[in-house]
């Protein structure tokens, strides 16, 4: 349930609520921590009054001294350096009677706080035995202002002779700790000693503590709105934008995008849009080439199969034999026609896929254009008696990087186009060649044809270009366009030229060299 719930939010209230999440088990800790400490300075403080009051009151019982005023003043004036640490020692009697007083020695009596605080502790004697004393809360009534004469009292009514009691005084900025037993002689109680002392380093510790953690927590949750807010602005918005950018394209919806701003970043995120852009691009590039594809092929197949219409109708009409083989005749190249037109498109397909797996490398694409021009002469040279012959500048070899299958696919349907428009027993040419600057290679097919009758040469690239010759009824039309595509896929150029010697075309391609 809970996966399923993160799964719900965003990628900042994530980060939110999982921060969330380790900040309130963070500050569960700190809160049992601080909740401990202070008992813990406590005990620490009031084990030392222990040790204390009992080597106190095993010199009181060592040297028999009686709980009376006079007794006790020189008790503490021939002992005071026990108490040099403490800030005050009381001596009571066992019917409560204030029978010594450090700070009456001093001359500078102090009064007790009113606002006392139990501390139950289990105190370790370092001095004798190290047996533990137990510790109970001592009965002081609901009353707001209590005096150390209330605690000895309620101390005294609990008979709980023998053990420590311990409590705090916390008012007008003063922080006490008291420690309380009573003196057993011969198994009787004979008075209480009561050690106080100024604690405000416990307080100030705690208060030092309070404050570093504050300050930490609030430091964290600055750091933690700060680094919300870049990644909010800097990364979830940007991706949010890509989305709707996405979403746009899906939905065909012509609204603009902010992406060019993306675009402009130099980190992955503006690397992600470029990609994502040029994708895009190319993707609408090639759906829009594949409906003017379509169109063109629907607008191709419909002369013919008109023509086939019109034939098939006549030939029921007619009966002269000569009509009626000059319609088949039509047919048949009508039927060719159609079918080179599906064939060639299905193939031009399966380029486009096999196109995007395909990868260039190093090739010399001399051996490449003389295998293509040695089949090509043993089908055409007997069946027509056209001669295609190859040569080149004699220069070392000719290094592009390309692709091997499609060189060789550019080369044939040059040929094949030169064929077309060659009559029997004419003459082809393929030269190879490398440019003057050394930087491209030169590639030239040269028919004895009817040349080219068009002032612009560069139409003759495009699909189903009109001008065709008697023979077209075996192609498609798209020979050229597909060698276009290829040459344009190698970073080349292809130009359509008529031959200056004599009549003819030229065809010229330059690829760049390695």
């Amino acid at each position: 349930m809970f996966s399923s719930f993160l799964k719900d939010l965003s990628i900042l209230k994530k980060f939110l609520f999982i921060n969330l999440i380790f900040f309130t088990i963070i500050g569960l800790f700190t809160f049992a921590y601080l909740k401990n400490v202070q008992p813990n300075l406590i005990k620490k403080k009031s084990s030392n009054h222990i040790e204390i009051i009992n080597n106190t009151i095993d010199n009181l019982i060592r040297l028999d001294v009686q709980f009376n005023e006079e007794d006790v003043r020189k008790f503490l004036f021939s002992t005071r350096f026990l108490f040099q640490s403490l800030d005050r020692v009381v001596f009571f009697d066992n019917q409560l009677n204030l029978v010594g007083d450090t700070d009456t020695l001093d001359l500078d009596p102090r009064s007790f706080s009113t606002r006392l605080d139990l501390v139950e502790l289990e105190i370790l004697n370092e001095k004798k035995t190290k047996e533990i004393t137990e510790t109970k809360n001592i009965d002081i009534g609901n009353n707001s202002s209590v005096s150390l004469k209330d605690i000895l009292f309620n101390y005294a009514a609990s008979k709980n002779y023998g053990i420590h009691f311990t409590f705090t005084q916390d008012e007008f900025k003063k922080f006490k700790l008291t420690t309380i037993k009573n003196v057993m002689k011969d198994n009787q109680n004979i008075g209480y000693l009561a050690i106080t002392e100024n604690a405000n380093d416990i307080k100030t510790a705690i208060d030092e503590r309070k404050s570093f953690i504050i300050r930490t927590a609030l430091a964290v949750g600055i750091v933690i709105i700060i680094f919300s807010f870049v990644l909010n602005r800097y990364f979830l918005k940007p991706i949010k934008n890509l989305v709707s950018y996405t979403k746009m394209i899906k939905e065909k919806n012509l609204k603009k995008s902010n992406i060019d701003m993306l675009k402009l970043r130099n980190d992955e995120l503006g690397l992600l849009s470029n990609s994502l852009d040029d994708m895009t691009l190319e993707l609408q590039k090639r759906i829009s080439l594949a409906e003017n594809f379509s169109t063109d092929l629907v607008h191709e197949i419909r002369n013919p199969l008109a023509s086939l219409k019109s034939a098939s109708e006549i030939l029921q009409d007619t009966d002269d034999i000569d009509q009626r083989i000059k319609l088949i005749n039509i047919l048949s190249h009508d039927v060719q026609r159609i079918e080179r037109l599906i064939t060639d498109y299905s193939q031009m397909l399966k380029d486009e896929v096999a196109l995007s797996r395909e990868k260039s490398k190093k090739i010399d694409i001399e051996p490449l254009i003389k295998s293509v021009v040695d089949d090509f002469n043993n089908i055409h040279k007997v069946k027509s008696g056209i001669n295609i012959t190859y040569s080149n500048d004699n220069k070392n070899k000719y290094l592009i990087n390309g692709i091997e299958n499609r060189i060789e696919q550019i080369i044939a349907n040059l040929l094949d186009n030169a064929i077309s428009f060659s009559e029997n027993n004419k003459n082809i040419i393929v030269k190879v060649s490398k440019s003057d600057d050394q930087k491209n290679i030169i590639i030239e097919v040269l028919d004895e044809g009817q040349g080219f009758k068009e002032k612009d040469t560069n139409k003759i690239f495009k699909r189903f270009y009109s001008n065709r010759p008697e023979k077209f009824g075996q192609h498609s039309g798209l020979g050229l366009n597909i060698v276009k595509n290829l040459v344009d896929l190698h970073n080349g150029s292809i130009k359509a030229f008529n031959r200056a010697d004599k009549k003819g075309a030229r065809m010229e391609v330059i690829l760049p060299m390695v």
